[in-house]
């Protein structure tokens, strides 16, 4: 692993770093925020994941959350969204290749020899910030953005008792029946719409739920509304009973300054659920 940069910030450290990834066959980016309260021992963790066209640093920079976490003692974990690089498969749409790994493992060619997302940020990344880095791997959530949304729900549904808690700010939530999923799961996973349910957070929700407190914003003015299908989602919540806030937020859309209105309630959701225990 390499050190990028690190500077410091609300008393603690923003860093960045590579490493070579067996998962994806390059080197990844990453970045880690580290609060004070790490020098000490280790810290509960909150995994962010981004939307389409983002890198590690969209969020890092620009959703605010540094602030709120250094103020709740929690680590901040922001993967990359896609492999990246010569010999990586690309498409000149910006919701296809890289920069939209959609969190899935790739099966169909080109894409399958890189875009192995899925096992990158629940086995591979995990296992290396863990071991690097002084961070309570049983203390565990994880949030995201758009397509970050949607993998931050289907990974939470996917491995009970993980992760303490789950939000998202503007999911893809039914990726199966939209634009933005239908063309990416048949390119990365193949036409077969049964290697889809696992990556389809209302599918999941119907079929499994979370085991514990969910939390979704969503932009009443969200450009993207269509794509995203939340309606989808709220009513798997309801028909599951499922216990989690549901908020449509009139007048924000889908960007960053929607989601950095709300990160302070998003950390401060997920600091209750991390030191519930």
């Amino acid at each position: 692993m390499k050190t990028i940069s690190e500077n410091r910030c609300f008393g603690g450290v923003q860093g960045v770093y590579s490493h070579a990834s067996d998962a994806c066959g390059v080197d990844m980016t990453f970045g880690l925020f580290l609060p004070e309260e790490a020098e000490s021992g280790p810290v509960p963790v909150l995994w962010y994941l981004s939307g389409l066209t983002c890198t590690h640093e969209n969020a890092m920079v620009k959703a605010g959350a540094q602030k709120w976490a250094a103020e709740a003692g929690i680590g901040l974990i922001f993967p990359d969204t896609s492999p990246r690089g010569e010999g990586v498969a690309n498409d000149d749409a910006y919701d296809l290749g890289q920069g939209a790994g959609f969190y899935v493992n790739a099966t169909e060619a080109p894409w399958a020899q890189h875009f192995r997302m899925w096992d990158y940020v629940t086995e591979e990344l995990p296992d290396l910030v863990f071991k690097a880095f002084p961070l309570a791997e049983g203390r565990q959530a994880i949030t995201g953005h758009s397509m970050g949304g949607h993998g931050a729900l289907t990974i939470a549904m996917s491995f009970p008792g993980r992760f303490r808690s789950v939000s998202a700010f503007s999911p893809i939530a039914n990726p199966s029946a939209s634009d933005w999923g239908r063309k990416q799961f048949t390119a990365y996973l193949g036409a077969d719409e049964t290697k889809w349910a696992p990556h389809d957070a209302t599918l999941l929700m119907k079929k499994r739920g979370f085991d514990g407190p969910i939390l979704i914003d969503q932009g009443a003015s969200d450009q993207f509304l269509d794509l995203l299908k939340p309606e989808a989602l709220a009513e798997a919540m309801a028909a599951r009973r499922q216990g989690g806030i549901f908020r449509m937020q009139k007048g924000y859309d889908h960007s960053y300054f929607f989601v950095s209105t709300f990160i302070e309630d998003h950390i401060g959701f997920h600091a209750a659920a991390l030191y519930d225990r």
